[in-house]
């Protein structure tokens, strides 16, 4: 089920760590591939432009924590990485699912990002994103209050 602009959020873990400020829920497919850090290299470069606007980011994928600990290590990233390895969390949100790639469709990750505002709900969803431009994107929307 694909979440709306106005719906609660699903709940998760990390979420009662981060009442009161916007939380940027990203997913991505797999740790340290080229989409992939070139997501979270755009969010660890602006980080410090959504922190000015109390927003945290927070990265999912189904990687384990010792994967996750390399990716963040090797490119500096300072937000938090979620793994979901038994993907409770990827379906929740819509994040996994049937997706077309070449022309094939397959089961997988489908990229996708989370504004969640300070009550937790979805502010804003963001399906089959397109890595670049999207990070502005994001933090433009969250400069606009959603």
């Amino acid at each position: 089920m694909k979440l709306k602009e106005g719906m609660k959020a699903p709940p998760f873990a990390e979420q009662a760590m981060h009442k009161n400020k916007w939380i940027v829920l990203y997913f991505y497919p797999k740790d340290d591939t080229p989409g992939c850090t070139r997501e979270a290299c755009g969010f660890r470069d602006l980080s410090a432009e959504f922190a000015k606007e109390n927003a945290v980011i927070l990265g999912v994928s189904k990687d384990s924590v010792e994967s996750h600990e390399r990716f963040q290590s090797k490119y500096q990233l300072p937000f938090p990485l979620i793994s979901d390895p038994e993907l409770k969390l990827h379906e929740a949100y819509g994040a996994y699912g049937s997706k077309v790639l070449y022309g094939k469709t397959s089961l997988g990750v489908i990229r996708s990002t989370f504004l969640i505002d300070p009550e937790g709900i979805i502010a804003k969803a963001w399906y089959s994103v397109k890595v670049d431009e999207h990070v502005a994107k994001v933090l433009e929307a969250i400069r606009k209050g959603s």
